[in-house]
């Protein structure tokens, strides 16, 4: 693959020394994580981003390559290749080029135009192109038994020249320039079908250039389209179309010349437009495709990456009205300790409810609460607070809960469980570790994406995939507790082997050294160097065993410990010390200055979690979508960032939608380069519709409102309603209230 690292270089600004090495390196079996961190003396220090970017081009090129072949061979077995078309095939240099180049070689249904050849209508073709002689007396002697009138004669000849026009390849690329620069996207609702596809009504009479629609628009007037709903169509102005053609085959004011025109006119409308307009439907498919995959693909990476609260006991709540909110009792590892159900929506039942939390806040030494947002979410949460045991309260994001709680990991986990019980502990475990958990369950089913069922589910799945291992090893896993799902994440570790690292824990107890994972069935000598620098081992034989820092490079944290006189240990964590040690020392031809920097960094603060500290978070007193008046400005949290806006979930069940404009003063083409998920923000209501379940939200319109928090947001309001609501508040009441918050 390395004689591809030109054309990559090319095309993405690397060196090709650079895009060497990471090819080399692919051919030698390893992953992209451990490319970025433990060979960046080889490529020279670039990232993940890039390396993928050069992993995506190599295969490409691949394709285009083995494409190519094909069509040589093809071409050359039909006895038709010359040097000219040999010539157009090494010129090209997209899949385009080569298909226009072998539509002629490629075997296709009986055409018109392989009649008319058959029945020897070609010269007249040929005859009509010239545009010079009159074909009066000329089509006469083409008619026989096949052909029996004139008008039949000269019809074959025009599809001859109908398929000349379709497969010129200069004709058809200069054609596809305009469909790049004045095509537009045009839809119209079908006949009734106004009321069964009233949900696509903002395309029921839509056009758009081609080269502005945004992605979100295109998936949407094509599943308009798939369904039966919409007709669409994408071409330039006809007229500019044929235009273009008729100069490339329209010679002279001879009357043949009409011939010809009518030709071209057939051409574009049965063969070309046709054409072009399947092509760049792919084409705008693929593209949104590809936005609406980046966009799912950041969107999971920030969920991923959600700050954890980290190793405590934890009593998990799935709320519920009817069925009650079952509870379960975790301890430290995220290991079910007890599970039981409470009822606290029902009056006669709630002395009982209360109980029961105080007596297993207890007995399990809980630290924190874990509420599920769903149904009855809200109220839970102000049942747990009001009880003022004084500890923390988190609402948990549960999409996707009830998916882990009915898959086979779920199962294997808990065989004795029902489904409640799954769900509850999947939710107090994503307080404790997000990505921990989040990686048991298929992406999709998170819900953080757009158009997520729309896109190609092969691509979708491949970037998702990469995007968790690229988290998983950002973070780093401990050894001896991640689970066989988190572990096949790893860099060069996979399903089979994550199952045999579990089961040889099992049999042989906790991993006290990296060393001892190659005793583990199957895992050799390159996975180990894969995936060792990965896995964390806390309170192990080796203290590097707790960090990034790599075993291949033990020895050499060993050498500079023994330079500065002191052991491996006392240089961990010691600024003082690592300060005294020059990178310059220690690079070799096997390790480089880049390495040796990550080494020191990593000795200062080893097995750093690269994730931020969770913060709690308060709603404001409402509840439901019917408390929710035009003009509050109340505190939210980030949901789902889409092209089109961000989804903020304030408190009500419904998440409200701040389009792109009402994000910044400035508008922004992507809510992405602001806003991050889990994001906390204040948002000022902007519309309501109670029928449709829509809150349209600004972030903008709360600017100049006060630098508050959104914490101090959701406490004013709290104080603001109670003062508004309370009816029966006496006057002195309402002056110790407003002075308590305010001051004399």
């Amino acid at each position: 693959m390395s004689y591809f690292a030109p054309l990559i270089a090319s095309k993405t600004n690397i060196s090709s020394r650079q895009v060497e090495s990471v090819l080399q390196l692919f051919e030698e079996g390893a992953t992209i994580p451990f490319i970025a961190r433990y060979r960046k003396d080889m490529t020279g220090g670039l990232d993940e981003v890039q390396i993928l970017q050069i992993q995506d081009e190599a295969k490409f090129l691949k394709e285009f390559t083995e494409r190519k072949a094909f069509i040589e061979k093809s071409i050359t077995e039909q006895d038709k290749m010359t040097e000219a078309i040999q010539e157009k095939i090494n010129k090209a240099t997209t899949l385009v080029e080569l298909e226009d180049i072998y539509l002629p070689y490629k075997s296709k249904r009986k055409t018109k135009a392989q009649t008319a050849r058959e029945n020897g209508l070609e010269s007249l073709a040929v005859l009509m192109l010239e545009q010079e002689k009159e074909l009066a007396g000329e089509v006469e002697k083409y008619i026989n038994e096949k052909i029996k009138t004139a008008e039949e004669a000269l019809q074959g000849a025009r599809d001859i020249i109908s398929e000349m026009v379709n497969e010129d390849v200069a004709l058809r690329a200069r054609l596809r320039k305009l469909f790049e620069e004045k095509a537009t996207l045009q839809s119209k609702v079908l006949a009734d079908k106004e009321t069964t596809g009233i949900k696509y009504k903002d395309y029921f009479d839509f056009s758009e250039p081609v080269h502005k629609i945004p992605s979100h628009r295109i998936l949407a007037a094509l599943r308009g389209f798939l369904e039966g709903f919409l007709r669409l169509s994408i071409s330039p102005i006809e007229e500019d179309a044929l235009e273009m053609l008729e100069k490339s085959f329209v010679k002279s004011m001879h009357p043949s010349a009409d011939h010809v025109k009518k030709a071209v006119k057939d051409a574009y409308r049965r063969l070309l437009q046709p054409s072009l307009e399947s092509e760049f439907r792919t084409a705008l498919k693929q593209k949104a495709d590809e936005e609406a995959i980046n966009v799912f693909a950041e969107n999971l990476r920030q969920l991923l990456l959600s700050s954890p609260l980290g190793s405590k006991r934890i009593l998990a709540i799935d709320p519920g009205y009817r069925s009650g909110c079952k509870i379960v009792c975790l301890d430290e590892s995220g290991e079910l300790k007890k599970t039981d159900l409470i009822y606290v929506h029902e009056a006669n039942r709630m002395q009982d409810s209360e109980y029961k939390i105080k007596t297993l806040v207890k007995e399990y030494l809980i630290e924190a609460f874990a509420i599920g947002d769903g149904t009855a979410g809200r109220e839970t949460e102000q049942f747990i607070k009001k009880l003022d045991l004084g500890l923390p309260v988190f609402l948990v994001n549960e999409d996707g809960a009830s998916v882990y709680s009915a898959s086979e990991t779920a199962r294997e986990e808990f065989p004795d469980q029902d489904v409640t019980v799954r769900g509850s502990v999947s939710i107090g475990r994503r307080l404790m570790d997000p990505l921990a958990e989040l990686v048991k369950i298929d992406p999709k089913s998170i819900g953080v994406g757009q158009y997520q069922h729309d896109v190609n589910a092969f691509r979708l799945k491949e970037r998702l995939d990469q995007t968790v291992v690229s988290c998983v090893n950002n973070v780093g896993v401990n050894l001896n507790t991640a689970s066989k799902h988190l572990l096949s994440y790893v860099s060069g570790i996979g399903g089979t082997l994550a199952d045999n690292i579990v089961k040889y824990r099992n049999e042989k107890g906790a991993f006290t050294n990296r060393s001892q994972l190659l005793k583990v069935p199957r895992l050799g000598g390159k996975a180990y160097e894969q995936c060792a620098g990965f896995l964390r081992i806390k309170n192990g034989h080796n203290p590097l065993d707790a960090s990034a820092v790599h075993p291949e490079t033990y020895p050499l944290v060993q050498r500079m410990a023994a330079d500065l006189g002191v052991d491996v240990q006392a240089i961990i964590s010691n600024e003082e010390l690592l300060k005294k040690i020059d990178p310059k020392k220690y690079a070799s031809e096997q390790f480089g200055e880049l390495t040796i920097k990550d080494i020191l960094n990593e000795l200062r603060k080893p097995g750093l979690d690269p994730r931020s500290e969770l913060e709690q978070f308060e709603f404001a007193n409402i509840y439901k979508i019917e408390d929710v008046q035009v003009g509050m400005i109340v505190p939210g949290s980030v949901t789902n960032l889409t092209r089109f806006g961000a989804f903020i979930d304030i408190g009500v069940k419904q998440d409200g939608l701040v389009h792109v404009s009402e994000i910044a003063h400035k508008y922004i083409s992507d809510p992405g380069e602001v806003l991050k998920l889990g994001q906390k923000v204040n948002v000022k209501i902007m519309e309501v519709d109670i029928v449709r379940k829509r809150i349209a939200l600004s972030i903008k319109q709360t600017e100049g409102a006060g630098d508050r928090s959104p914490k101090s947001v959701a406490r004013s309001y709290r104080f603001e309603k109670k003062v508004s609501e309370s009816a029966e508040m006496s006057v002195n009441d309402a002056l110790r209230l407003l002075k308590k918050k305010f001051g004399k």
